[in-house]
Parts: C-alpha cells; sequence; structure tokens
C-alpha cells in the first residue's frame, strides 16, 4: 500500500479575510472544480460556513462517467489559518486534505494544499495511480488553480 501526497501552493491577491471567506464556504468548491468531474453538492441546506463535524456529501463522476457519492467530514477548523476535510465515504481508501492560508500582507495570501491519500484494491490501486489517478489531480488542481486566478485577478 503506498501512501501518496500532493501539494501545491498559490499565491492570491486578496485579503486573508477575503480568501478564508470564499475557501471555507463550501459551496464555492463547484466554482473551482473542473465541469467534467460532474461535481455536485448533494447536501441539502449546506450551510455557507464551514465548521469542525461538518459533515458534506458530493456526487463526482471522477472516472469515465461513472457517478460515485463521496463523503467528507470537516475535522478541524482554525479559523484564518487552516482547515481538514477528510473522506468518510469516496474513491479512496484515505483521503486527508490540509488547506492553509498564510497572510503575506499588501494583499496576497498564499493557499497551500497538501492531500494525503492512499488507493484502494492494492496493488492495483498503486498500479493505476501513475496511470489514472495522479494526471487526474494535477488536472484538477491545475483547473482549480487557474479558476482561482480569474475570481482573485491581479
Amino acid at each position: 500500500m503506498a501512501v501518496h501526497t500532493l501539494h501545491t501552493k498559490q499565491i492570491i491577491r486578496a485579503s486573508l479575510a477575503e480568501a478564508w471567506a470564499f475557501f471555507s464556504n463550501p459551496r464555492n468548491l463547484a466554482k473551482i472544480t473542473p465541469p467534467e468531474t460532474g461535481f455536485e453538492v448533494l447536501t441539502p441546506d449546506l450551510e455557507p460556513n464551514i465548521y469542525a463535524g461538518m459533515m458534506i456529501a458530493y456526487r463526482v463522476r471522477p472516472l469515465l462517467g461513472i457517478p460515485m457519492t463521496w463523503l467528507s467530514e470537516i475535522t478541524l477548523v482554525e479559523d484564518g489559518v487552516r482547515f481538514i476535510d477528510e473522506q468518510r465515504v469516496g474513491p479512496y481508501a484515505v483521503w486527508h486534505h490540509e488547506h492553509r492560508f498564510h497572510d503575506l500582507g499588501d494583499g496576497r495570501v498564499e493557499m497551500e494544499d497538501k492531500a494525503t491519500y492512499v488507493l484502494p484494491f492494492t496493488p492495483l490501486g498503486d498500479l493505476a495511480h501513475a496511470l489514472l489517478v495522479k494526471p487526474q489531480l494535477a488536472k484538477i488542481f491545475a483547473f482549480r488553480e487557474k479558476a482561482v486566478r480569474e475570481l482573485f485577478p491581479g
């Protein structure tokens, strides 16, 4: 069983308060997710601010358009600093995603993502990582970076 890590950083033109308000609102995730993933929020009456213990259900189509339910739990929130979401049901055996925000001053924030994940069906999942999963995650996070640049121009 291989443990994989995806680590990205992006500097955005926003105050820390603006960046936190956007990224800590789970309703905004669809705005930074590629349309081809078929992402949709399933949780009715989703609150606009995350909190520890919050459960959020999504439908995604990560591979060949096959729909899959993804249930995330927000396990930690440090307002204005970081939050962590962990998959409870979904395509990964383990998914732990930490979002950090660093105020750089003069209207700039460094947003850092670190996702640690394990694929199911060892050893087949490990083989699929290089061919399918890693490129797909790179594509999703590249889309996200572009979408964030457009949402926070500067």
